[in-house]
């Protein structure tokens, strides 16, 4: 048995993050939730997952507040149930835009990007950026990561 990565550091944001996305198939079903799907079928069928780890994943997704589950019936079929982007699975766009921003440049395929991220109003592409408290970008080049409140005092063990 594992232990979970937040046993060896509570205060890693990152941790706590994976701890809810890290397992594989889950940011892909909630890239799926943006392209419109809710639905257990839905999501199987696109994605081509087994169900009970489809299953797994969204019970994971719901009980971490990505997802929240509503009930729905299609005419003259039983009550079902579909899965619904909360706030906090909205606010993982960015994340998602990163990890296909980072692909397209690192990781091409030659058949150019597989979703495109645009200003709903007028159409304009969009990318992912460091922005200060003034709204202008900082180049990755110029970023500097530093320990946080939150973090273990050096040499402290984890």
């Amino acid at each position: 048995m594992t232990t979970p990565l937040t046993a060896r550091n509570p205060r890693c944001s990152i941790a706590r993050s994976l701890e809810v996305l890290g397992e594989k198939w889950t940011l892909l079903i909630v890239r799926e939730a943006f392209f419109g799907r809710t639905r257990f079928a839905q999501f199987r069928e696109r994605l081509g997952i087994a169900p009970d780890v489809l299953a797994d994943r969204l019970s994971t997704l719901v009980e971490a507040r990505v997802f929240e589950r509503r009930a729905y019936r299609a005419e003259g079929e039983r009550e079902r149930e579909e899965y619904v982007l909360t706030d906090e699975g909205r606010a993982l766009l960015p994340v998602l835009a990163g990890l296909a921003q980072w692909g397209d440049e690192f990781r091409p395929t030659g058949f150019g990007a597989a979703v495109e991220y645009r200003e709903s109003a007028g159409g304009r592409p969009l990318r992912v950026a460091f922005v200060d408290d003034e709204g202008r970008e900082v180049n990755v080049d110029d970023v500097t990561v530093v320990r946080g409140p939150g973090a273990l005092p050096v040499g402290t063990a984890s």
